[in-house]
């Protein structure tokens, strides 16, 4: 088997459970198990369609950083529902959910799947770091097309997309992002600040939608180079004007788009594996104890063949 690390963008997951997973089973004291079931089901079904080697959950220990929002003060602020002045933001959760993170985190343990998060940082800035430096090929499994930027053929990294449904993943590679947008990786994160993105409280160029950034980017190359073009008259005096007036969004946006590569972490190189009798007698007491019922017995199968 050819070794290959998994990086989950955790929350588009457990998210996608949540809201997929019809809530009609509970734990035992009538909570919410949905989607501690339905991630556990996802994670079973990727180990066992793509057979990773390693599995690692990248976690948001902070969904919305204040450098980002130093830059950009509208990024992700929609979904604030509580302004912690020395800490991370609260973000829109579902209470549902919200109950149920704790015991994500307890289960994807008790399958052998590790967790990282880095403080004042994002999944996304996780999953590039450790995509970046990986010696092995990469599958990053998300919702979130941001993490395209990340995609390289040249060094085996791939994205899993989720945006359809797990029953209608997508394998994005170099030719995909091509195919679909008319740009390549290298050039998503000047693509995409030109563009926005409303979910993200990207405002993007007023004027510029995908097709024309994408035609600017095949004719110029990169963004400094469209912004040199239409400083000295080379694009048309609408298009000039256009990047003039959005001069002090593009002198930020692209840091705040672009996912980080160089943080202080490491993958824990821990493997996939059968449990031994021990780990399996807890995992099971865990599913027991939460009614997470053959949810669970599917992740211990998925994990022990990978092995």
């Amino acid at each position: 088997m050819t070794d290959r690390l998994m990086l989950l963008d955790t929350a588009s997951l457990y998210f996608r459970a949540f809201f997929g997973v019809p809530d009609k089973v509970k734990a035992p004291d009538g909570s919410s198990v949905n989607a501690v079931r339905g991630l556990l089901d996802i994670v079973a079904k990727l180990i066992t369609l793509y057979q990773p080697t390693q599995v690692i959950a990248c976690w948001d220990d902070d969904w919305r950083p204040q450098w980002r929002v130093d830059l950009i003060p509208s990024y992700k602020a929609h979904r604030v529902v509580e302004v912690v002045p020395a800490g991370p933001d609260v973000e829109e959760v579902p209470d549902p959910l919200e109950q149920q993170i704790p015991l994500i985190r307890e289960a994807l343990g008790a399958i052998g799947i590790p967790i990282i998060g880095v403080a004042e940082h994002e999944a996304d800035d996780v999953i590039g770091t450790l995509a970046t430096r990986s010696t092995m090929p990469v599958d990053i499994v998300t919702g979130d097309r941001d993490l395209f930027q990340l995609v390289d053929d040249a060094r085996g990294v791939r994205l899993i997309y989720t945006a359809r449904g797990m029953s209608n993943l997508e394998i994005v590679t170099d030719a995909s992002i091509v195919s679909r947008y008319g740009v390549l990786p290298s050039q998503y994160v000047d693509f995409a600040t030109m563009r926005g993105d409303v979910s993200d409280g990207l405002p993007g160029v007023k004027g510029v939608g995908e097709k024309s950034a994408a035609t600017l980017l095949q004719a110029h190359g990169d963004l400094d180079a469209i912004r040199a073009a239409a400083a000295d008259g080379r694009l048309t005096a609408a298009a000039s004007a256009r990047f003039a007036a959005a001069s002090d969004y593009l002198d930020v946006a692209p840091t705040v788009v672009r996912v980080a590569t160089d943080l202080d972490i490491s993958a824990p190189g821990t493997v996939l594996r059968a449990r031994d009798e021990t780990e399996s007698d807890a995992a099971h007491d865990l599913a027991e104890r939460w009614n997470l019922g053959t949810s669970m017995t599917r992740a211990l199968t998925a994990v022990a063949s990978a092995g």
